[in-house]
């Protein structure tokens, strides 16, 4: 069973994802600011995914996609990015930070599970 941490601060969309990642069968972690998340990484149980939304309060998703791809012990955790956030420039960043996959919100189960496999094939390892 795969392990995932949803970040993202609209508790409506977080608790509609964990309930598509748990009939995908998975284990659900959800954050509702990327601080928390970060905090929690530095003490905790490694995620096997990062669903990540970009527009959150304090620090951005995409400071935590910068903030994982710069550290060794997260570098070559999966992250998908979930957002409303629909400007090519954005999903470029985001992509260009090192995230695996850019979905928009909302989202289907089909597309959340589409990303994932998309997320997990770029790190094979796992």
């Amino acid at each position: 069973m795969k392990h995932i941490w949803i970040v993202d601060d609209d508790e409506e969309m977080s608790r509609a994802v964990g309930l598509m990642l748990k009939l995908l069968n998975c284990e659900v972690a959800t954050f509702f600011n990327v601080r928390a998340a970060a905090q929690t990484l530095l003490i905790s149980r490694r995620p096997d995914l990062i669903i990540l939304d970009i527009n959150m309060p304090e620090v951005s998703g995409l400071d935590m996609v910068e903030f994982l791809r710069r550290r060794p012990e997260s570098k070559n955790i999966p992250i998908v990015m979930l957002s409303s956030e629909a400007a090519d420039s954005i999903v470029d960043k985001a992509l260009e930070l090192g995230a695996d996959s850019y979905i928009m919100k909302p989202v289907t189960i089909e597309e959340l599970e589409k990303a994932m496999i998309t997320a997990f094939e770029k790190h094979p390892s796992l």
